[in-house]
């Protein structure tokens, strides 16, 4: 495994104008793309309050070297090998409470940064944004606050002040954590077994998963439930 904890280093008070010195903020990060987690990390490491104190590529060996590492933050993304990022991060809440964990993924805000807040994240960036934006969100974060885009802001804001009682929804927003995950396999082309394979669930499982999502999407048969999935999986551009 390449995703290893980096000791002591990071916890070093870095040097400071005027003589003074800044302790380092301790930063873990979860991302399955190599190339992601070593550019987070130089753009960490070249900050004079943060470093990053250890890294993983799945699910299950975030779970065995956060509590080792001690971070002070979390940086996790959605899509990870064996699990969803919001998955793991319950399991993380679970552990470590107190720790405030930041979000950041390839896919697009307006369709999880609100589901991630629910789950507990502090806050919600996307890959693609500047340096600039990506640090002032883990600062922001580190601060107690959360962190969301203006855009996003704003759209959360309407959703509180706007009746939607005359809405006709085909409610993603309905769909649990774990249903969101199948529904986005099926969409992706992966077949009852696949998806049981994939999530380490059984057969009987899935079916009944697939059942629910026709409940709660209102749709009568299971090719209508394909059909909406891979309709949804192209529109969002969700891989």
């Amino acid at each position: 495994m390449k995703a290893t904890t980096l000791p002591n280093p990071p916890s070093t008070p870095a040097p400071a104008s005027g003589g003074t010195t800044v302790k380092k903020h301790r930063i873990f990060i979860v991302d399955d793309h190599p190339i992601t987690r070593q550019g987070v990390t130089v753009l960490i490491n070249q900050e004079a309050d943060m470093a990053i104190c250890g890294e993983a590529d799945s699910a299950p060996l975030a779970m065995d070297l956060i509590p080792k590492a001690s971070p002070d933050l979390a940086i996790i993304d959605i899509t990870l090998k064996t699990t969803s990022g919001i998955e793991l991060m319950k399991n993380i809440k679970a552990l470590l409470p107190e720790m405030p964990v930041l979000i950041m993924s390839m896919h697009d805000e307006s369709l999880y940064a609100e589901r991630a807040l629910r789950a507990g994240a502090k806050g919600y960036i996307m890959k693609h944004e500047a340096s600039e934006k990506i640090l002032t969100a883990i600062r922001r974060v580190l601060s107690g606050e959360l962190y969301l885009s203006d855009k996003m802001k704003e759209k959360m804001l309407h959703r509180l002040v706007k009746s939607r009682k005359e809405e006709v929804v085909f409610s993603i927003d309905t769909l649990s954590d774990r249903e969101m995950e199948v529904f986005q396999l099926i969409g992706n082309g992966y077949s009852t077994r696949q998806i049981a394979g994939k999530l380490n669930l059984s057969v009987k499982t899935i079916d009944s998963y697939r059942e629910h999502l026709k409940l709660k999407l209102r749709l009568e048969k299971g090719a209508d439930l394909v059909r909406h999935a891979i309709q949804w999986v192209r529109s969002e551009g969700v891989v």
